[in-house]
C-alpha cells in the first residue's frame, strides 16, 4: 500500500460488555464508501490501549472485513514487547495491510529501548509498519535522530508525526529536516487535524486524521486540495472547520470525536472506555455549536 493521502482513524465504539460491533462495522463501511486512502483501526481514537487481546483481534478482523478493499492499518501498541508481538500476530492473521506502533510505557524509556522495540517488531512483521510519534499521549519524545535510526528498519514505511507549526515556513522547515534523515520510501504523515492542511502543504505525504473517521468527505476535500497544490482552497476548507478544530484543542480529540459521532447518530451514548467519560453538558453544547457553525447537520 501507499502511505499517502487521507488515513481515517475511526472510533471503536464500546458498550458495557465490549465492542459495539454493529456500529463499528457501519463506521468502517462509511469510510470505505467515502473513498479514504486508508483506515487506521485501533489507533488512539480507536481505544486500543483499553481493549484486551481478544477485543483487539476482533476489531482488526471486522475492520478488514468491512473495509471493502481499502487498506487497513491496525494499531498494535502495548506496554510490553511480548504483548505487542501478540497483537502483531493477530493483526497479520486478520489480514491487516500494515500495523501502527506507538511506544507505550510505564517506566521511562531510553532511545535505545525505543529503538529496540521497533527493531524487535520489525523482525516479526510480514507487513509494513507505521511509526506513531505521539508524545502528548505516550510521553515518549522522538528526536529526529531516533526517527532516522528507526526508519532504516526494513518494515518501516511511514512516520506519523505530531502537529506542525501554523507558520508555513516553520512547518516546511520541520518536514524538510525530518525528510533529510529518513529513506526516500518512508513517507511522513501529519496528525493533529487543525494542522493537517499546513502539514500537507509543507510537504507531508499523508494526513493521519481523527475527524476523518467520522467526517471523511470534509477531510478528503482538504486533503485533495492540498495534495493538488491548491493552497488557497486547502486553507479555506480547513478554516471552515476551525470551530471544530478549536473544540478538539480544548477538550481533546478523543472525547470530541465521540461527541460528534453520537450527535450524528453513528454511536450510542456511553461509547468510550471507562474510566474515560464523555463530555459534560457544557462540552457537548460547545461541540454541537461548532458543528452548526461548520454547517454539519446533527440529530440533536
Amino acid at each position: 500500500m501507499k502511505f499517502t493521502g487521507l488515513s481515517a482513524f475511526p472510533l471503536t465504539p464500546l458498550t458495557a460488555t465490549g465492542i459495539d460491533e454493529r456500529a463499528f462495522e457501519s463506521i468502517i463501511g462509511r469510510l470505505a464508501s467515502a473513498g479514504v486512502d486508508s483506515i487506521g483501526a485501533l489507533g488512539s481514537t480507536g481505544s486500543y490501549a483499553y481493549l484486551d487481546r481478544s477485543e483487539r483481534a476482533r476489531a482488526a478482523s471486522l475492520a478488514v472485513q468491512c473495509a471493502g478493499g481499502v487498506p487497513v492499518i491496525v494499531g498494535v501498541g502495548a506496554l510490553g514487547t511480548r504483548e505487542v508481538l501478540r497483537n502483531v500476530e493477530d493483526a497479520q492473521s486478520a489480514g491487516a495491510d500494515a500495523v501502527l506502533l506507538a511506544p507505550m510505557t510505564y517506566q521511562p524509556l531510553t532511545e535505545d529501548e525505543v529503538f529496540g522495540l521497533y527493531e524487535d517488531v520489525s523482525a516479526n512483521l510480514s507487513v509494513p509498519l507505521v511509526v506513531y510519534d505521539n508524545p502528548g499521549t505516550t510521553r515518549v519524545n522522538f528526536s529526529d535522530e531516533l526517527h532516522g535510526r528507526i526508519a532504516q528498519l526494513k518494515a518501516v514505511a511511514s512516520i506519523k508525526i505530531p502537529p506542525v507549526s501554523a507558520n508555513p515556513a516553520e512547518a516546511a522547515e520541520r518536514v524538510a529536516a525530518l525528510r533529510a534523515l529518513v529513506p526516500g520510501h518512508v513517507t511522513i504523515g501529519v496528525s493533529g487535524d487543525g494542522a493537517a492542511a499546513n502539514g500537507l502543504l509543507a510537504g507531508c505525504d499523508a494526513w493521519y486524521s481523527v475527524m476523518a473517521g467520522i467526517l471523511p468527505e470534509h477531510c478528503l476535500a482538504i486533503t485533495r486540495a492540498a495534495t493538488s497544490g491548491d493552497v488557497e482552497k486547502a486553507r479555506s476548507l480547513s478554516m471552515a472547520m476551525e470551530p471544530l478544530w478549536a473544540q478538539m484543542a480544548r477538550y481533546g480529540s478523543f472525547r470530541v470525536a465521540s461527541a460528534v459521532a453520537e450527535d450524528l447518530g453513528l454511536v450510542k451514548p456511553g461509547n468510550l472506555p471507562m474510566p474515560v467519560r464523555s463530555l459534560d453538558a457544557v462540552g457537548r453544547l460547545a461541540v454541537r455549536s461548532a458543528l452548526n457553525e461548520t454547517g454539519i447537520t446533527t440529530l440533536a
